[in-house]
């Protein structure tokens, strides 16, 4: 079984519990300055209408008393360290998707700690008891469902879908629960009259996949519980990936640019911290019309140089895209033939990279102290915060 555990409103709750006065009062984290964007809300300041990405000034406008503070990204990444130590307790088998979500495969932890319900209750008593944060639990056959489940009771929801029972859960849905299916998807299903999960499914698939391409066919799978996808920790994937859907498709080329550095930053971090390079970079991209394309890039030879990987990906972007209309709503970077960091005897002709590894290895290390909004590539700085919209991490083994 696969847990998916998910902090409620994270930055918001560090910093209600680190001052108890902001206890009950519609607290913001993030769009205190004119230009500013809300990273995060707590549940109070959400029933306003407040949400993260949303400009500040308009958010001042809708609560008007509301509390700004301002982030704290090592605080964050601090105690984010300490709620993955409480899952590595039941499980070596953690996926972290960011700061404050995981998933988990306790099956092979039952044995130790008991079912899965009870492994999951135990990591929401150890983080509400021992750091004082609510949490949501999903417990599933599979990551789509535990993700789900996780989502439907916030806060401090528990939410158990057993084996079995997989499509009577999905069946009343709404089809904005599903993975990939945004505002626009959800009104081009809706032209279509499919509203529920259970409409989606009674929809064959060669259909979907005719309308919608590969994506349909993607739609089609969640909607009958079918997700394969294995709980993968960085040092044994395969492959590593970062991508970001939009809740507004983009169309400026520079702000995709912006993003991609920002994803690309990630996926060399995760290369570096498990002493991993790869040779392969994988651009992802979906249109507004759920049009797939991926491009790939195989470099001379393995790396984790974070630079390296940037300029492939970035002339992927520019120069390989079908010509076409940019309104995009999701992009992702991946890197692919990975293997541990062999000891590479380099032609004179090469480029030498040691300045470059050595400012990873700098960056690194005030990430890893400071969080991951303490140094960023200059190009990245026109990003807002992850949690603007929906992420996803995808790992593949």
């Amino acid at each position: 079984m696969i847990l998916h555990v998910d902090m409620d409103a994270f930055y918001a709750s560090v910093e209600e519990r680190d001052r108890p006065e902001l206890r009950g009062k519609p607290v913001v984290v993030g769009g205190r300055s004119g230009r500013g964007v809300v990273s995060a809300a707590n549940y109070v300041a959400r029933k306003f209408g407040i949400h993260s990405a949303m400009p500040g000034f308009k958010a001042k406008r809708l609560c008007p008393h509301a509390i700004f503070v301002k982030g704290r990204m090592s605080r964050y990444a601090e105690v984010s360290k300490q709620i993955r130590e409480i899952f590595h307790r039941y499980t070596p088998l953690v996926q972290p998707l960011s700061l404050d979500e995981a998933f988990l495969d306790v099956t092979g932890s039952e044995r130790l700690f008991g079912p899965a319900v009870d492994v999951g209750r135990r990591i929401q008593t150890d983080i509400g008891t021992e750091l004082d944060l609510p949490c949501s639990v999903g417990v599933a056959p599979n990551k789509f469902l535990a993700k789900i489940a996780s989502d439907l009771e916030k806060p401090n929801g528990f939410t158990v879908v057993q084996p079995g029972t997989e499509l009577d859960f999905l069946a009343p849905l709404s089809v904005s629960r599903i993975w990939g299916v945004g505002p626009v998807a959800q009104k081009k299903l809706a032209a279509l009259g499919i509203e529920t999960v259970a409409q989606l499914r009674a929809v064959p698939m060669d259909i979907m996949k005719s309308r919608f391409g590969s994506h349909g066919e993607h739609l089609a799978r969640l909607s009958r519980a079918i997700d394969d996808r294995e709980v993968i920790p960085d040092h044994t994937a395969k492959s590593i990936s970062h991508e970001h859907t939009f809740g507004d498709d983009i169309r400026d080329l520079e702000i995709l640019r912006s993003w991609l550095r920002e994803l690309t930053d990630q996926v060399g971090r995760r290369l570096r911290r498990h002493d991993r390079k790869a040779r392969t970079v994988t651009l992802k991209i979906r249109y507004e019309d759920f049009a797939t394309y991926s491009r790939s890039r195989t470099l001379p030879e393995p790396t984790n140089v974070t630079e390296l990987f940037w300029r492939a990906a970035d002339e992927l972007l520019r120069e390989h895209l079908p010509s076409r209309r940019l309104s995009v709503r999701l992009l992702g970077i991946g890197v692919s033939q990975i293997e541990a960091s062999p000891l590479v005897q380099r032609s004179l002709f090469d480029e030498d990279t040691s300045r470059l590894q050595q400012l990873d290895g700098v960056c690194d290390e005030i990430t890893e102290r400071f969080g991951s909004g303490a140094v960023k590539h200059a190009l990245s700085l026109g990003v807002g915060r992850r949690e603007a919209s929906e992420n996803t991490d995808d790992l593949k083994q």
